[in-house]
């Protein structure tokens, strides 16, 4: 099982996802301070949870295109 998520933060992550889709990458300490710049978090931990949900979408994004069959 994985990580259960508040709605919030999913919606901070997918939208700054939709803005800048190529900023963002599967590495949590770049999510992290790309975070900083785009937004205006002030806490630590909702940073961290926000940058880390975008790392794993990043991760199953790019496990989704591994997995589609190339016509």
């Amino acid at each position: 099982m994985g990580n259960v998520r508040p709605t919030y933060i999913k919606r901070v992550a997918e939208k700054l996802v939709a803005e800048f889709p190529d900023a963002f990458s599967r590495d949590f300490a770049a999510n992290k301070e790309l975070l900083e710049q785009y937004t205006n978090i002030d806490s630590k931990v909702m940073r961290n949870r926000v940058a880390g949900y975008i790392s794993t979408m990043m991760e199953q994004k790019q496990h989704k295109n591994e997995m589609q069959p190339e016509a």
